[in-house]
């Protein structure tokens, strides 16, 4: 019923905003008389925040068309490599019609960036993106609003999600015979589930994981989001924050975590901040500042455009990541798709780096939540395991912004560049990110729900005869020798990358 109480409020609401905006842009027009009255310029900025504070957001767009590579412009085509029922593999493919830098982004580095499924759609890691289309070939997963999903297509539960998340490694190991892994937030969990499990069957598993500001382990340095889930029963979770979708969405019926109630709690946790905020927007209107403004609208623009997340998939999270640390446990069992039920085994990866990123002023995954995975991967040979703490940033800024930029994206870098073949082993380190000058205060960023592949090695003529290694790191070098052989066969004289 509450969703049905939202909805027609909202619809309500609608005519109201429509009226605001349109005000709004009257008493900002040069052309309208009383537009030269003392008040004309509060009374405009005063309808504008109001359309603001009552208008619907819908998804927005990556909006990513071109990236700066060394001083040359590369057109970025975005395109759905794969298509699942609750989630979308998306491609950023870069164009250039400039020979030397073709031939350096052909050889780039391959990355799936998981995005978080926690209420906010994937374009909240537009920056991330962005900022690393310039050296890698990037891909990333972009989770459907439950709301819009048939009742056909069945339900999605946590171990759906860390399926995906192997059929999607699988994919890109198809094409290019490994790849490199970032997850950001909530999906640092299941991104590690899946890992552990293609390792545990015996699979190729990714080159590198980055974890970035997840709550692998939630008992260390609880947060606010940490306690909520924590101190509530899992029948609690399920009585008062599960709805039924609207007759009027496809997903009609559907058991959900509306979007409606995340956002609410996103701005709960810093209410003052968001406030304070808003009234900054309405000054810098007053005085006619548009940088300011326009970058208020970009922020709250993402920040107010939220999604539903199925019922099964949020109550299993709240149960598995923040009540009963089943990973840390060493007792979460996850279901195939073929129904085989699979122990998760974190110390069973021993091919691929591991990198994690923490926030020093993380109010979302507290000190030490992320790190933990060094602790679960106990068996890593052959590979680098560091840990990165990135000095005056939040949640928010270790994938995003300034500080994500400037401080915590050259080691991401780094680190995948050292990774992209199979190194020398290398001792734990642990780098510092180095302190920045405050940036102005934004609202936090999302958390995560109150809480997110046998490889098939491209082959060659001659891999049909060839033998084949006993060891998982031979066959894993293997498949890369040859998926290289046959990509750059594919690829010659082909103008993309």
């Amino acid at each position: 019923m509450l969703y049905q109480i939202y909805e027609t409020q909202r619809s309500l609401m609608e005519p109201f905003a429509d009226f605001a905006q349109a005000t709004a842009k009257l008493y900002g027009n040069s052309m309208f008389p009383l537009s030269k009255t003392p008040l004309s310029q509060r009374i405009s900025a005063g309808y504008d925040l109001a359309y603001r504070l009552g208008k619907g957001y819908e998804k927005p767009v990556f909006g990513i068309t071109t990236v700066d590579v060394d001083g040359v412009g590369v057109a970025i085509h975005e395109r759905i490599e794969l298509h699942k029922p609750f989630c979308e593999l998306r491609r950023f493919k870069r164009f250039s019609d400039d020979t030397s830098t073709l031939s350096k982004l052909k050889n780039q580095p391959v990355v799936l960036v998981v995005a978080p499924l926690s209420g906010h759609y994937s374009t909240l890691l537009r920056d991330t993106v962005r900022t690393m289309l310039k050296d890698h070939k990037v891909y990333i997963t972009d989770w459907t609003n439950a709301r819009l999903v048939p009742l056909s297509e069945g339900e999605f539960h946590l171990d759906d999600y860390v399926n995906y998340v192997q059929e999607f490694i699988r994919h890109l190991q198809s094409k290019y015979g490994n790849c490199h892994v970032i997850s950001v937030c909530q999906p640092t969990v299941p991104v590690l589930a899946a890992v552990s499990l293609m390792a545990t069957r015996g699979e190729t598993t990714p080159l590198s994981m980055t974890m970035m500001g997840g709550p692998i382990d939630a008992r260390r340095s609880p947060t606010e989001v940490n306690n909520l889930a924590s101190t509530r029963s899992y029948e609690w979770f399920e009585k008062n924050v599960i709805f039924s979708v609207p007759d009027s969405f496809p997903g009609a019926g559907r058991r959900v975590y509306p979007g409606f109630l995340q956002y609410t709690g996103f701005v709960a946790m810093n209410p003052d901040r968001h406030a304070t905020n808003h009234y900054d927007y309405f000054k810098d209107l007053i005085k006619g500042d548009d940088a300011s403004t326009e970058a208020h609208r970009k922020f709250y623009d993402e920040y107010n455009a939220v999604l539903d997340m199925d019922a099964d998939y949020y109550l299993e999270t709240i149960k598995t990541v923040f009540q009963e640390y089943s990973l840390m446990n060493g007792t979460w069992d996850v279901r195939a798709p073929n129904g085989q039920i699979e122990r998760v085994r974190p110390q069973d990866i021993t091919t691929t780096a591991l990198l994690t990123v923490e926030g020093e002023l993380d109010d979302i995954s507290g000190p030490g939540q992320t790190h933990a995975a060094h602790d679960l991967c106990s068996n890593l040979v052959n590979k680098t395991r560091n840990q990165l703490e990135a000095k005056g940033a939040g949640h928010y800024g270790i994938f995003s912004g300034r500080r994500w930029r400037e401080n915590v994206y050259p080691h991401v870098r780094q680190f995948i560049l050292e990774n992209d073949t199979v190194p020398k082993m290398e001792p734990l380190v642990v780098l510092t990110a180095p302190a920045t000058a405050p940036a102005s205060a934004a609202p936090a960023a999302p958390a995560a729900p109150v809480v997110a592949v046998a490889a098939a090695a491209a082959v060659t003529g001659a891999a049909a005869t060839a033998p084949v290694p006993e060891t998982q790191e031979g066959q894993h070098l293997a498949a890369v020798t040859a998926a290289s052989t046959l990509t750059k066969g594919r690829r010659r004289g082909n103008r993309k990358s």
